[in-house]
């Protein structure tokens, strides 16, 4: 066995911030790998298939062979007997770890596409566990923490489409995770209320954010100017915005 290799003074080209843990850089073969410096060392992800790079039961990762499982299960006619043992649902819980883990870091570094892939991933695997799993214990593991991925998911779906410049469509995909997380079977669980209550608010932020960066129509700068004046008891004023936004309302309904 060779001797180990002392890593120091990569650590201390690197120091620790929490603020700068995450980077992304190029392997010797020239793909993307995303580098986390932790306290006391550093961490390396593939950007692609399975965060640790492992490839279990000969394929990407251990959701994909159980879903290639069921689909065997439909193609023969067995598909109510599928079912996911205590041991294979550990298996999933530990492999959607590592997905976590990445597209954690991946949202911080604006990487949104990359965010929406791993989130909507890990969705499928708390949809595949619920229905499946054999254990109740196993089927309602997940569920807790439902309304945060699906909050990470809007979000940074939401920061993907607005980056294109499509306002509309961000406010869209904002208001859709806010209902489904509203329309969510109560559970009795405390990080369940925390985890909604807390998505809840993080969505609606982002709505906010993103109602003030859409473009303006001529009627909503009237209206906010009527709405102004009436604050400030400016009554004439007023009454002027009120002429012109009728105005502009008879226009549009013409056309």
């Amino acid at each position: 066995m060779s001797d180990s290799v002392d890593i120091r003074q990569l650590l201390q080209s690197w120091p620790y911030d929490p603020e700068n843990a995450a980077r992304i850089v190029r392997g010797d073969d020239g793909r993307e790998i995303l580098q986390v410096r932790t306290p006391l060392g550093l961490e390396q992800l593939e950007m692609q298939g399975r965060p640790d790079g492992v490839r279990h039961h000969a394929i990407e990762s251990a959701l994909e062979f159980h879903l290639q499982r069921f689909a065997n299960a439909q193609a023969t006619g067995r598909e109510a007997d599928f079912e996911l043992s205590a041991e294979e649902c550990a298996e999933l819980f530990s492999e959607g770890t590592l997905y976590y883990l990445r597209y954690l870091q991946l949202f911080q570094l604006k990487r949104w596409a990359e965010t929406v892939r791993d989130t909507a991933r890990n969705l499928r695997l708390f949809d595949f566990v619920h229905r499946h799993a054999v254990r109740e214990e196993d089927r309602e593991h997940l569920e807790k923490w439902r309304p945060y991925i699906l909050r990470m998911n809007a979000a940074a779906s939401a920061l993907l489409v607005l980056e294109q410049g499509d306002a509309t469509k961000a406010l869209s995909i904002i208001q859709t995770a806010l209902d489904q997380i509203a329309a969510l079977e109560e559970l009795d669980d405390e990080t369940f209320r925390f985890e909604r209550k807390r998505s809840r608010a993080a969505l609606r932020g982002l709505q906010a954010q993103v109602k003030r960066m859409q473009p303006v129509s001529p009627l909503e700068q009237l209206e906010r100017q009527l709405r102004s004046a009436i604050e400030r008891q400016e009554f004439e004023r007023a009454a002027e915005l009120r002429d012109r936004i009728r105005g502009l309302r008879a226009q549009q309904s013409v056309r």
